[in-house]
């Protein structure tokens, strides 16, 4: 079933996903790049780590990028 959700850039899912597998190394966990996103052994705080990590990284790369904006770029 289509979720009707069309990526802007095509390469940011493989980007994600790199960015999962670093962040899941970083903490740690026993998940493998190329494992078809199977994660059941993994406790759902430590997904959850994962997730919120990603979003902190991504957060600061949007701020850093806006920051690098002159202030006539911006509305």
């Amino acid at each position: 079933m289509s979720s009707g959700f069309s990526q802007v850039i095509k390469a940011s899912h493989k980007a994600l996903d790199d960015m999962k597998y670093e962040i899941a190394s970083e903490l740690g966990l026993p998940v493998f790049q190329g494992s078809e996103d199977y994660w059941g052994e993994i406790m759902t705080r430590d997904a959850g780590k994962v997730g919120g990590s990603m979003t902190r990284k991504l957060v600061a790369f949007a701020e850093m990028s806006l920051a690098r904006q002159s202030p006539s770029d911006q509305p």
